[in-house]
């Protein structure tokens, strides 16, 4: 699948000079990891890191069935947020979404989409922080 539109942050790389003269770099945190949570014969295509480190979006696809799935996982289980994930085809008006206060992840939500554009995205948290974006196939 390829990316239309990406709207998203983009998280730099440090660069930090140790006590001992040598450069270091310093990338982002680590992201949440899929767990196969929309189930078996989807594997990740495209996936929006959320801010501050609180979780990923995945977008996922099986090209067994056709459908693809997104799910939105958190960096770090706790105690229970507001958590997203949403999914449509570009060409409805309608998403299917998964709300709600969750402690590990939201979804997974899906839509049988083979060949066409998907618009997908999450959040953890707070709607100002959620991503959206548009993958065709």
């Amino acid at each position: 699948m390829k990316t239309l539109l990406l709207k998203t942050g983009l998280i730099g790389v440090a660069v930090v000079a140790t006590a001992t003269g040598t450069i270091a770099t310093a990338g982002p945190a680590a992201a949440a990891t899929y767990g196969g949570q929309c189930g078996s014969g989807y594997g990740v295509v495209n996936r929006f890191d959320l801010p501050t480190n609180r979780g990923t979006v995945f977008l996922t696809y099986n090209s067994g069935n056709g459908n693809n799935c997104v799910v939105t996982v958190r960096t770090n289980p706790g105690a229970a947020t507001l958590m997203e994930a949403a999914l449509k085809r570009s060409s409805s008006s309608t998403w299917n979404v998964d709300s709600g206060n969750y402690t590990t992840y939201a979804g997974p939500v899906y839509v049988s989409a083979p060949g066409q554009c998907v618009d997908w995205g999450g959040t953890i948290g707070t709607a100002s922080d959620a991503r959206f974006g548009t993958n065709c196939g």
